[in-house]
């Protein structure tokens, strides 16, 4: 159940992969969740399959052509859902990595600290590509500089909670990447600006037919830069980081 004033829908973005993201849609409309489903510039097809889905689900439909990448899509989501009276996006991957039966988890750390990004931390089975596995340490080890802490604990897990309207302010003041730099992104950022992160401990897959939209070349260049643009920002902010730890630590010790 949701606390008062909090309510809570999915943010779900498609780019070319509506047929995956059907048993999603349904397991979480059984746990009473509202899916708002991004159409990210899909083809013909794969429009036509999300259409039929959110007629079938009782899931809003917003579609941007031509595609505009993860975090514009996500971002157009959590604008739809803000339109619709909710609170809180639940925003989680069409193409089955992520595991449904943990949705409660996630929605009962935000009831607990409704202001703060719950943040799934993967724990992964076999099926993971290794060279991803370790390739993800990179950008940790990049995020722990950036917000020179441990708060974060996975940056790039697409499984998570956004309280909307601090998102949204956050997105209307800074350009945020629009693709899969989204997501370490506006963690970071949002954490500069004094947002909670609480990381809950996920089961994330790869499914054996999935689709993966990552481009070699354009998304290692776009992080790459985002890293560069993240690291002058703490820097700049570098005072005032240090000394929000250094209260939490003040604060701990009196505690």
């Amino acid at each position: 159940m949701s606390e008062p004033g909090l309510n809570f829908c999915a943010v779900i973005p498609v780019y070319n992969h509506a047929h995956l993201v059907g048993p999603c849609v349904r397991q979480l409309r059984e746990q009473g969740i509202c899916c708002v489903l991004v159409n990210d510039g899909g083809d013909a097809e794969a429009s036509a399959t999300l259409r039929q889905l959110c007629q079938q689900t009782g899931s809003e439909l917003c579609e941007q052509f031509p595609n505009g990448g993860k975090g514009s899509a996500v971002l157009l989501g959590m604008q739809h859902a803000q339109r619709l009276g909710f609170s809180h996006a639940l925003q989680i991957d069409a193409d089955g990595q992520h595991d449904v039966k943990d949705v409660p988890r996630l929605l009962a750390a935000a009831n607990r600290a409704p202001g703060a990004i719950i943040a799934g931390v993967p724990q992964y089975d076999g099926s993971v590509p290794k060279v991803r596995l370790y390739c993800r340490y990179l950008t940790h080890v990049w995020v722990w500089i950036e917000t020179l802490s441990l708060d974060i604990r996975d940056s790039m897990c697409g499984f998570r909670v956004y309280p909307i309207a601090p998102t949204l302010d956050l997105a209307r003041a800074v350009t945020l990447g629009s693709h899969m730099d989204f997501d370490t992104e506006v963690l970071v950022r949002l954490h500069w600006r004094g947002v909670a992160i609480v990381n809950v401990p996920t089961r994330v897959v790869y499914p054996e037919h999935g689709v993966s939209n990552f481009r070699l070349w354009g998304d290692n260049l776009a992080i790459s830069w985002m890293h560069t643009r993240l690291v002058v920002g703490m820097l700049v902010r570098s005072p005032a980081l240090l000394g929000r730890r250094l209260y939490r630590w003040l604060r701990g010790a009196h505690d």
